[in-house]
């Protein structure tokens, strides 16, 4: 047997908080650590933290938060799922899989139909993986001083539930991104 066998999955904990120094556990410091600064963008903090910790150390975050969208002429609430981050020397461990899952069991209860998020062209297969799909359309969100702008990077939905279906219909978050 392999010890990967023999070894339990690490545990996804709530956070109670998610501050920029548990951040940089996970990322380091640098200037841009989710790779995004230069689409110019603002971002909402999550309202809802679930990590992975490994020793003292956070090694895994997804974060969520209810926001207000319209898909067509039908306004709804969809999840925003953000700041995924796994800390570079423990990637490849399935602990995005891991902290995504838990996420998304807990964005379940909480009403809305389907989970977004945004992330770069690199990161698709994986959030395929996980059972995301790319949207064709592009997606209007909101910008400091009433700005409405088109999102530079991959929108990805995935149902929270079994009938839900996103329709093929223009998206506008009225909201920052998540």
């Amino acid at each position: 047997m392999s010890d990967n066998q023999h070894s339990l999955s690490p545990a996804v904990v709530r956070l109670p908080r998610y501050t920029k120094t548990e951040q940089n556990e996970i990322l380091g410091d640098g200037d841009d650590p989710f790779g995004v600064a230069a689409a110019g963008l603002t971002w909402l903090p999550k309202e809802e933290h679930f990590g992975i910790r490994h020793g003292d150390r956070l090694v895994a975050h997804a974060g969520l938060l209810r926001l207000p969208v319209a898909i067509g002429d039908i306004r709804t609430e969809v999840v925003g799922v953000g700041g995924v981050a796994v800390a570079p020397d423990v990637q490849g461990q399935g602990l995005a899989r891991l902290v995504v899952t838990a996420a998304l069991d807990h964005a379940r209860t909480m009403g809305p139909q389907h989970a977004l998020l945004f992330c770069r062209p690199p990161l698709v297969p994986l959030y395929q993986r996980l059972g995301w799909h790319q949207l064709d359309q592009d997606v209007l969100v909101e910008q400091p001083g009433t700005r409405l702008v088109t999102m530079p990077l991959r929108t990805m939905v995935t149902p929270l539930h079994n009938k839900a279906h996103w329709p093929s219909e223009p998206v506008r978050l009225f909201s920052l991104p998540m």
